[in-house]
């Protein structure tokens, strides 16, 4: 499972993000006509439903989805680094597996 909430993040951050997303969700550079806010969520809605979709768990996809608009709000703002980025978000999917493994299918 592990896996294939890897090979998910990287279709959803590359593939499936595309030039678009990944300028329209910076609120340092809005892209005029486009609220930014609505863009993040997007795409951290993208990531979400893989992790959904992989994991049974809405509560789970929810939990992605807020947790990538805040890495990805945090690294768009310079606050942290791309590689940071990056490892905190394979870091959520192993959070993610640590929840099923101690409390189960979530809902």
């Amino acid at each position: 499972m592990f896996a294939l909430l890897l090979v998910a993040h990287a279709v959803a951050d590359y593939p499936l993000q595309g030039e678009f997303l990944s300028r329209a969700k910076n609120r340092q550079v809005p892209m005029p006509g486009v609220p930014w806010y609505q863009a993040l969520a997007a795409h951290g809605a993208i990531h979400g439903g893989a992790v959904g979709w992989i994991t049974g768990s809405i509560a789970l996809g929810l939990l992605e989805t807020l947790s990538h608009m805040v890495i990805d709000d945090l690294k768009c703002a310079h606050r942290i680094s791309y590689n940071l980025d990056q490892a905190l978000h394979v870091a959520c999917k192993v959070l993610w597996l640590l929840l099923l493994q101690l409390f189960g299918p979530l809902p």
